[in-house]
């Protein structure tokens, strides 16, 4: 299988395909009416200033967009965060990564103060945060799989320095000189 090199590539594939899962929860999640408003709408709320306008076509496509461009981002980032911290734990560091970059939207969002087209309700904000989570999640399992594995190979950072301690294996060799 073909593995991706580059950080930028690699993070914006994963991070679209982290918001197609995110986006297909939001749309569940709005028409159990579990929310109010789909995070689409109410990312077009920050340009717009009617319901209306947010739910029309343009509405939607500005909003997903926003929601589209933050997500390729958070996937680069994710890569980054894969790179300086290996890829164990993925679905820790996935789930993580996904409800800090959705509380961090959700706040900048919601907070503007010309958003006029926010959600109130706790329940609209725990489903955007469980569908961040999802995205979270596939955006760092995306990141696992397809990253060529030079890009996990972490120099150490101080190994421009000698060791103070000897190792384990060390230990054991001066014990047996010694004894």
């Amino acid at each position: 299988m073909y593995k991706i090199k580059d950080r930028v590539l690699l993070g914006t594939l994963a991070g679209f395909t982290g918001d197609i899962v995110k986006t297909v929860i939001d749309e569940i999640s709005h028409k159990k009416k579990l929310s109010q408003r789909s995070f689409r709408e109410t990312a077009a709320g920050v340009w717009v200033k009617k319901g209306s306008e947010a739910k029309s076509i343009k509405g939607q496509a500005l909003g997903g967009l926003l929601d589209l461009g933050m997500s390729m981002a958070g996937g680069i980032g994710t890569v980054y965060l894969l790179t300086k911290t290996g890829r164990d734990h993925l679905i820790t560091k996935g789930i993580i990564a996904g409800i800090g970059l959705g509380s961090l939207l959700d706040f900048a969002i919601s907070s503007l103060p010309q958003n006029k087209i926010k959600p109130t309700d706790a329940t609209s904000h725990l489903s955007y945060m469980a569908s961040h989570a999802a995205y979270g999640l596939v955006t760092t399992v995306m990141v696992a799989k397809l990253g060529h594995p030079s890009l996990f190979d972490k120099q150490p950072d101080n190994d421009y320095l000698e060791p103070t301690e000897l190792t384990t294996e060390e230990q054991i060799q001066e014990e047996r000189i010694y004894s």
